[in-house]
């Protein structure tokens, strides 16, 4: 692909998680069709735009993310990057006036801006607001964690922070918050702090339970699920979908979909020679039968791609002979 990825992430000020290997394995061509499901920052739909005469839709539910890419639609100076404000999970519809897409590619998870900002209350780096609303709409996490049964949150931290003191972390809001009302997100962490012991991996104990009420609030896991049932059909032709997860909840998801689609589907019996069945002629190939990582040069300046994996399938194109029986 002849162009500079540093002069693309340069222009637009921020470093996207595994560009490298998402160029690479969605292999575009000049005049593709593209959709981004997760513009963010712009990282992706930057370079994609850089190859010649392509056409990129792109999808957020943040505000801030359409305005930014708004702005990059008028550097470009051209029709060639079509906005859509909404969630992942609705691609179907959002995307319906769009052809058939060349390669699909989605970054899950939070965004570096929204971990930035600490008035969008996703970090605990820098206090602020307890919010972590992409959307910047519906019920906010100062909302969950004052209002939510012991239980709910119990389930919300061991299910979606994999966080195995889930059930003290819940006791511990449930008392903080009958004396006042956790409102930010320095008091929220203190109070995970002092029932959570720090590990060896020097991960703050206020992690894994931030990440499973941001999951909650966001229906991260709901939008998952609706993207991988729709953004398959949604492709062309030898069409391509890269995603990249960033914890095992995400990646499991995607790994279990794409292996269905691709017909790898387990077998009944541990005891079978082989691990997977393949279908006849599925209409979809596996193109990584185990998930890229960054590179170690990526992870060296930038610690969120150390936990980065990218799966990717192709629609295969129709045999022009038509079906063999």
């Amino acid at each position: 692909m002849a162009f500079s990825a540093q002069a693309t992430i340069a222009a637009g000020g921020h470093a996207p998680v595994m560009l490298r290997e998402v160029l690479e394995t969605l292999d575009v061509h000049e005049g593709a069709t593209l959709l981004d499901g997760t513009f963010g920052g712009g990282g992706y739909a930057r370079a994609l735009l850089a190859v010649p005469n392509t056409t990129l839709w792109a999808i957020d539910r943040d505000s801030d993310a359409i305005a930014r890419g708004e702005a990059l639609s008028g550097e470009i100076g051209s029709q060639r990057l079509h906005m859509l404000h909404g969630t992942f999970g609705d691609m179907a519809q959002l995307a319906k006036d769009a052809p058939p897409f060349d390669g699909i590619v989605l970054d899950l998870g939070v965004s570096s801006f929204q971990l930035d900002q600490s008035e969008r209350g996703f970090s605990f780096r820098n206090d602020g607001p307890l919010d972590m609303r992409m959307g910047q709409s519906g019920t906010s996490a100062e909302h969950l964690v004052n209002t939510a049964p012991e239980g709910e949150l119990a389930d919300i931290i061991f299910h979606y922070g994999e966080d195995r003191l889930a059930r003290r972390i819940a006791r511990a809001i449930v008392v903080a918050r009958a004396e006042a009302q956790i409102r930010t997100t320095g008091q929220l962490a203190e109070v995970i702090r002092r029932v959570v012991p720090k590990d060896r991996s020097g991960i703050d104990p206020a992690t894994r339970a931030f990440q499973g009420l941001r999951i909650a609030v966001n229906d991260e896991l709901g939008e998952i699920e609706r993207m991988l049932e729709a953004a398959p059909a949604m492709l062309a032709p030898g069409g391509r979908l890269v995603i990249v997860s960033f914890h095992s909840l995400e990646d499991r998801l995607v790994k279990r979909a794409m292996a269905n689609l691709t017909g790898r589907a387990a077998r009944p019996s541990r005891h079978e020679p082989l691990s997977v069945t393949q279908q006849d002629t599925p209409p979809f190939s596996l193109l990584t039968p185990r998930p890229l990582r960054a590179a170690s040069d990526e992870t060296d300046i930038n610690p969120r791609a150390r936990s980065a994996r990218l799966r990717a399938l192709a629609r295969l194109a129709p045999s022009p002979s038509g079906p063999t029986r």
